[in-house]
């Protein structure tokens, strides 16, 4: 039996990803704005959630739905850990801080792997999608923004396993494939979609709560210019932009 949790995660996410696009942060960051700083606090709070995310999701490996969804070659946590070392050094470990955001996020991983596993594909499927899909035109944006060297600060970006455009599009296809292989419940499938909508929001509040880091370094006229139109939305077949 298909499960089409794919095509009702898709669906059923358009409204959130269009909002992702439209905090301040992000539409900055689409029109060539990229600070170091919290960009950097970006990328620590995500190393953050994704080192969390991928642990449990090791963790229920023998779930019978959880283990079908646990690819290693989307693991995040390495490239982080590449990044975070350039832009903050050798003892990144010690300067990173999780945002107020971040921690709620970081939490809620770990409370549906207690109570609800089933709903960490939601959390797979918001971020690997949108690192596979968008992230891959923000890593042009964040290179050309901060003159990086050819081969340092966009490892988050990278898919070793996955080199091409042609690599990503067939895993994508495997992915929602998976996705709607999945023996699930109706029941299950709405609290997966509604998770997934929560996901949006927790990434979201991160950004929100970066902006005043870029305000502070942005003329408030130009801040104003870059925000204050909103972006129709890309409702990306798949995911968010952050």
């Amino acid at each position: 039996m298909t499960s089409y949790l794919a095509t009702r995660l898709r669906e059923g996410t358009k409204q959130s990803h269009t909002a992702a696009e439209n905090t301040a942060f992000m539409k900055c960051f689409l029109k060539g704005i990229v600070e170091v700083v919290p960009f950097r606090k970006l990328l620590a709070n995500l190393y953050l959630v994704y080192s969390a995310l991928e642990a449990e999701l090791k963790h229920h490996l023998h779930h019978p739905i959880v283990g079908q969804m646990y690819f290693p070659e989307l693991d995040r946590q390495s490239s982080l850990e590449w990044d975070l070392a350039f832009y903050y050094g050798e003892d990144w470990r010690s300067q990173i801080v999780p945002l107020a955001a971040g921690q709620v996020y970081v939490n809620r991983i770990l409370e549906l792997s207690q109570t609800d596993p089933a709903c960490l594909i939601a959390h797979s499927y918001t971020r690997y999608m949108g690192d596979l899909s968008g992230g891959q035109a923000l890593k042009h944006i964040i290179r050309s923004a901060l003159d990086l060297p050819s081969d340092r600060g966009t490892d988050f970006y990278e898919f070793e396993q996955l080199p091409s455009i042609e690599a990503k599009r067939i895993f994508k296809e495997k992915y929602r494939q998976t996705l709607d292989d999945l023996s699930v419940d109706e029941e299950t499938i709405l609290r997966i979609v509604a998770e997934a909508n929560y996901a949006f929001t927790l990434n979201r509040n991160v950004v929100n709560e970066l902006e005043a880091d870029l305000r502070a370094v942005l003329d408030p006229h130009i801040f104003e210019l870059l925000t204050k139109q909103d972006r129709v939305g890309s409702t990306e077949r798949h995911s968010h932009a952050a």
